[in-house]
């Protein structure tokens, strides 16, 4: 094997991947916009130097793109033409293989690639902290804000989806399919609030939107209007009772089991 590229990988995933690779002696490309191995989506001339050395893959998305197959697709044979063997990408829970956006991307790394895996996390512990809205609600307002009524999501912690993304990447045999992750256990945002109140010493509660007022609830907090319009549509999944759901995924690839809401919780509001 030579070098492995991971994209976004100053992102949530993408670092953890970076991170995980390098502790287990491969060689990583850790690419993005900013780190000394430059990549951007939208910036072809960025595309072949990335690629340099480079038979494995992880591949995050453009964050906020509807139609990340237009800049996806010919990285994709620019890839396999330079030696690229095994890509993984980084999917959703929502998006099956020819569905759209990711899904495009999906079917095509298939059909392209002798070796490959799509993971499909669902929604990131990771929401609640960072620069994510949800989190940026809890420190405005000490309450995550959404739509979603009781419906649960077996909510995942990004360090879980790093762990199966090296062994889809390092594993002998390929994978050749894709893996919905979730956590040990569907929660409902009032489970999550609860949580967080419990860990965090604040009160956080868990406000119950219209989705019709959601996004201007958001963007009053300064969250970008596509954001925010995006997460009715994200908060009716969960209400819809499609999320609620586990799968043994991250046990059966890594050999340990997935983290907990309230293990990521405490280990957050330690630190």
């Amino acid at each position: 094997m030579t070098a492995v590229l991971v994209t976004g990988a100053s992102g949530t995933t993408g670092s953890r991947v970076a991170a995980r690779l390098a502790a287990r002696g491969s060689a990583v490309r850790a690419a993005s916009r900013s780190s000394a191995v430059r990549f951007d989506w939208y910036d072809q001339d960025t595309h072949a130097a990335a690629l340099a050395g480079v038979d494995r893959m992880y591949l995050v998305p453009p964050i906020r793109d509807p139609d990340p197959q237009a800049v996806m697709l010919p990285f994709l044979d620019l890839a396999r033409a330079a030696g690229v063997r095994r890509v993984v990408l980084l999917s959703n829970s929502v998006v099956p293989a020819g569905g759209p956006s990711t899904g495009i991307v999906h079917q095509a790394i298939a059909d392209k690639f002798d070796e490959w895996a799509v993971l499909r996390p669902t929604w990131f512990m990771q929401n609640v902290t960072g620069d994510h809205a949800h989190a940026t609600s809890v420190r405005a307002t000490s309450a995550i804000a959404t739509s979603a009524g009781s419906g649960r999501a077996g909510f995942v912690d990004a360090g879980d989806i790093a762990r199966v993304a090296a062994e889809a990447l390092l594993a002998a045999a390929a994978v050749n399919t894709d893996l919905v992750l979730t956590g040990p256990q569907a929660l409902s945002y009032d489970d999550v609030a609860a949580i967080l109140t419990e860990t965090s010493g604040r009160t956080i509660t868990h406000k119950r939107l219209d989705p019709a007022d959601e996004p201007a609830y958001y963007q009053a907090l300064g969250v970008p209007e596509f954001t925010a319009r995006f997460l009715v549509g994200m908060d009716w999944v969960i209400a819809s009772g499609a999320e609620d759901r586990t799968t043994d995924t991250v046990q059966r690839m890594t050999g340990a089991p997935p983290r907990s809401f309230r293990d990521f919780a405490v280990a957050e509001f330690r630190t």
